[in-house]
């Protein structure tokens, strides 16, 4: 139970790479743009790829009325996740430790990843919310006002997930390197659960 129990704690601690790195990236390619423009998302603001991305980015969504990229203090969010990711963190080390010291059973680990997949669920949904606003909440006024063949507006919301054509721009957008420190350290929670479980079986059958 011991080995479950450091891989808990691994795990955990996993989260808080997402205090360094970008949980997401989002890059819009085109052939004027030999090298994309492109946003990292970190749980705590969003900042340019590149030095001049964000600016250029508002630049481009000026003319189609998209509103500017928010500045941490404009989105709850970016003051919210933080919180959550670091109580996440913690709450995960003290079910390590717990377990460690035969103080829980491996199901705290369970439980963990089950809250952990929920709170993953509700950010991602809002994540999409907020793109669905940017992308279609435009500016009556804007330069340009572009059409869908049935007459509708046009939408400019990036895909969630993979690619995505955006007039004449590629549109990508993954995770990144926090974002896949979160995905590991998940897995490796769900894994010590599955070894603790293995460990309180063979203990039963001895």
């Amino acid at each position: 139970m011991k080995k479950a129990s450091i891989i808990m704690i691994i795990g955990s601690l996993l989260l808080l790479g997402l205090f360094i790195y970008p949980l997401w990236n989002i890059q819009l390619g085109a052939p004027q743009y030999p090298e994309p423009l492109g946003m990292n998302i970190y749980i705590n603001g969003i900042k340019g790829q590149s030095e001049f991305d964000i600016q250029n980015i508002d630049g481009l969504n000026h003319y189609i009325g998209m509103k500017t990229l928010p500045k941490s203090s404009d989105m709850w969010e970016f003051s919210v996740f933080p919180i959550v990711i670091g109580s996440m963190a913690a709450l995960g080390v003290i079910i390590g430790l717990l377990s460690f010291f035969k103080k829980v059973s491996h199901r705290w680990f369970l439980g963990w990843f089950i809250l952990m997949t929920v709170l993953g669920i509700l950010g991602m949904y809002d994540f999409n919310a907020w793109m669905v606003d940017y992308g279609t909440n435009l500016d009556p006024n804007a330069i340009m006002k572009l059409q869908n063949p049935d007459g509708t507006p046009m939408s400019y919301k990036p895909p969630l997930l993979g690619h995505k054509k955006l007039l004449n721009f590629d549109a990508y957008s993954y995770p990144r390197l926090g974002g896949y420190l979160m995905g590991l350290g998940m897995l490796l929670t769900l894994t010590a659960f599955f070894i603790g479980k293995r460990s309180k079986k063979n203990v039963y059958e001895k």
